[in-house]
């Protein structure tokens, strides 16, 4: 251990702590020489610093006992950097290409040192809003929620195995609050935190909070992220929790992880592209309309839907006759039987994704932490006829999700929407 108790690092404090720890000194050929270290936490609650030598680099991301852009009245756990540590370990084993391996924890300073995704890696988010096209996310991030979510079900694991794991991150209870606050309960009512694009939404944001038949939906979505431990999930699978290249998509920022639903991370990942493709207009310009970027966003959110349901089922075929126990070979022993709970597991999997992912385009249009895809759109009027829309198609989403059975509805819903 190289610090007794917790403080804050700085650049200057971080080099002295590197000294003392061979795991991070050793990936930088044990010499401090030519060091540059740069913090670019831009994010809502944590310190990271970009560390580079010229024999090595990584990354130090370091928990704060308070929500960095709320400040210290909003506290909020550190050990939320132990079970995002656990959740890079596990999701490394069953996605290794997607996701950056971890050097070094320390507990006591609430501080992990992994891989350094160096350029031209961005983060998701601002490649989307800068027009980019990234032609393997659909096959990667499919790959990497059907991995993660199927071997941390228990379509592969025995109960024991499940609810062992399910006890692990049970602790993780603060940030499950908070995205119980933030997206399931803040965006329905009056809230200090609450901001949008006023006066432009004023009353779009008050339809929300008066909108009784979304409330209902909302709760029983709540329900089951509090209630459903199907499986370890992201719990914060946003385009700004993603980086890219044109070849390599890496998932970050797990540290919201916990056993729940998997239509949450989802849902998360597909809501934030639609929030992206609403997003366009707002950046278009006399040399770009950004049409045909609009078309491939949506051609993205249906090969990432589609991709995923082959590969999710391709792994439970696979494993049909494995350890898990959520469907008993001894019981499911046909092909009849086999396509019957599928259809439905899927079907049911579907519309969570709809629910989560319209829940989350809600919270980031009338609740407290907003995306940059419309925050960047200067004009404050054409920001906010960007935002409208995404927050009627999410509606719709939100109470309506059952009457959808094809992702190719969904594509179709989005057009739809002027």
């Amino acid at each position: 251990m190289a610090f007794a108790e917790f403080r804050p690092l700085d650049e200057k404090s971080l080099v002295e702590y590197i000294k003392v720890v061979p795991s991070l000194f050793s990936k930088l050929g044990n010499k401090l020489d030519g060091l540059t270290i740069k913090e670019v936490g831009d994010g809502n609650l944590n310190f990271v610093y970009i560390v580079v030598g010229p024999d090595g680099s990584f990354v130090i991301k370091q928990a704060l006992p308070y929500i960095r852009c709320i400040g210290e009245s909003w506290p909020m756990t550190k050990e939320r950097a132990y079970f995002e540590t656990v959740a890079l370990k596990e999701q490394g084993h069953w996605c290794p290409d997607h996701v950056p391996e971890v050097y070094h924890f320390d507990r006591t300073m609430s501080l992990i040192g992994m891989r350094y995704l160096e350029p031209p890696h961005i983060i998701l988010r601002k490649g989307l809003i800068a027009g980019v096209e990234y032609p393997l996310l659909a096959e990667h991030i499919s790959g990497f929620m059907a991995n993660t979510l199927f071997y941390t079900s228990l379509l592969y694991h025995s109960t024991t195995e499940h609810k062992r794991a399910v006890a692990e991150f049970c602790g993780n209870v603060e940030l499950c609050r908070l995205t119980e606050q933030v997206v399931f309960s803040d965006p329905y009512k009056v809230s200090q935190y609450n901001r949008c694009t006023s006066p432009y939404l004023d009353h779009d944001a008050e339809s929300v909070r008066e909108d009784n038949a979304l409330k209902v939906e909302v709760a029983e979505l709540k329900s089951k992220f509090c209630e459903r431990a199907q499986a370890l999930i992201h719990g914060d699978l946003h385009t700004g929790s993603v980086m890219v290249t044109l070849e390599s998509t890496q998932v970050i920022d797990p540290e919201f992880a916990f056993y729940g639903p998997m239509g949450f991370d989802v849902g998360a990942f597909i809501g934030n592209l639609i929030l992206a493709y609403f997003a366009q207009d707002g950046h278009a310009d006399d040399g770009n309309d950004r049409k045909s970027y609009k078309e491939w966003i949506l051609r993205t959110i249906d090969e990432t839907w589609n991709l995923f349901h082959k590969k999710f089922l391709a792994l439970w075929d696979e494993h049909k006759d494995g350890s898990g126990e959520a469907y008993l070979p001894a019981i499911y022993n046909n092909s009849e039987v086999q396509h019957l709970v599928q259809k439905k597991f899927i079907e049911e999997l579907f519309h969570d994704t709809l629910g989560f992912g319209a829940a989350k385009m809600i919270r980031r249009i009338v609740g407290v932490a907003h995306v940059e895809d419309f925050e960047s759109i200067s004009d404050a009027e054409k920001r906010a006829n960007c935002e409208r829309r995404a927050l009627e198609l999410a509606k719709l989403l939100l109470k309506e999700r059952r009457k959808f059975h094809t992702i190719g509805e969904i594509v179709s819903a989005i057009k739809q929407v002027q």
